[in-house]
This record gives structure tokens, sequence and C-alpha cells, in this order.
């Protein structure tokens, strides 16, 4: 059955009909981040995609109880900006050839996809707070800090460690 369209006619719609998509792209990111832990060369850069999954896990559990006050039952199911930025990341992957520069892209592509969501969640938090629902407010923005946390960690990985390591990489002739 086609889903119902949904009037964004008020700065609450267009805050729940965000937040329905954005939750939809946790979903997805969730499950594209299992797969780029396995493919991580760099222990240091597997240990923050295994905190990034643990806390977009989170983002998913807390986003619910805001779907709960605001009667949403129904999410997106695709959210289509996420899903282009997944493919990007996937096909850079496949075109590395070697695994420091496998990890710089996973760097880049995964910071990309936080800018994304610095964006949304801050954007998120200043329509819940001009609509006074502070509680919904705090939620958004702590989203928006756990993004900036992680880009930051992966900041520092890439300029200290792996950026350094995919510049030059190891060649073995045979």
């Amino acid at each position: 059955m086609p889903e119902t369209v949904n009037r964004i006619a008020t700065l609450h719609n267009l805050l729940d009909h965000d937040a329905r998509k954005f939750t939809s792209a946790e979903i997805q990111l969730k499950n594209s981040l299992e797969d780029w832990i396995s493919k991580a060369i760099s222990l240091k850069l597997k240990s923050i995609i295994q905190k990034y999954h643990a806390i977009v896990k989170d983002h998913v559990q807390l986003f619910e109880e805001f779907f709960e006050s605001e009667q949403i039952l129904s999410l997106n199911l695709n959210n289509r900006v996420m899903h282009a930025f997944i493919e990007e990341v996937n096909e850079k992957q496949k075109l590395c050839s070697d695994a420091a520069t496998r990890d710089a892209c996973l760097i880049a592509g995964i910071q990309a996809i936080n800018h994304f969501k610095i964006s949304t969640y801050g954007t998120a938090a200043a329509f819940a707070r001009t609509l006074g629902m502070e509680k919904e407010a705090a939620l958004f923005h702590q989203a928006e800090v756990n993004e900036k946390q992680i880009d930051d960690r992966l900041t520092q990985l890439a300029e200290f460690e792996v950026n350094a390591k995919a510049k030059t990489p190891i060649e073995l002739h045979a």
C-alpha cells in the first residue's frame, strides 16, 4: 500500500518529517558501519567505527521516544541522501588498491556523513527550541554533539596516522 503523503504546513510538521528521515538514515548507516568495521585495517579506526556504531544505535533508540511523544507510527524506510553517501563510500572502497588508502577513504566518507548529520541535528534542535520542545531540542543537540565528537576523533586519526600511511603506501615487490 502506498505511503500516505503528509503535507508539511507547519514547522512542527517539518520537524516530524525530518525526524522520520534522519532516523531512517541512522538505521541505514548502522547496517553499513557493521560492514565498514570489518574493512578497516587500522585498529584505531576499527575502534572509532565501533564506538560510532554504538552511538548510532543509541540515537535510533532515543529517537523512538520522540516518535512516541509525537505519535509517529511509521518511518520512511529509505533516506535517499544517506543511501547516496553509503554508496559513494562503498564505491570508493572498491577502487582503492592499498589498505591505508582504503582507511583514508573510509574516514573521509564517514566524515562527510558526520557533517550531513551535524547539520541535520542542529537544524532539528533549532526547530524544537522554536517550538518550545526543550526536551527534544536537548536530544537533537546531544546527537549533534556526538557526531562532532566522532568527527574530531576521525580528524585526529587521519591527520596523525592514516593519511601519512596512505601518502606513501608500502609496495611489496614480487
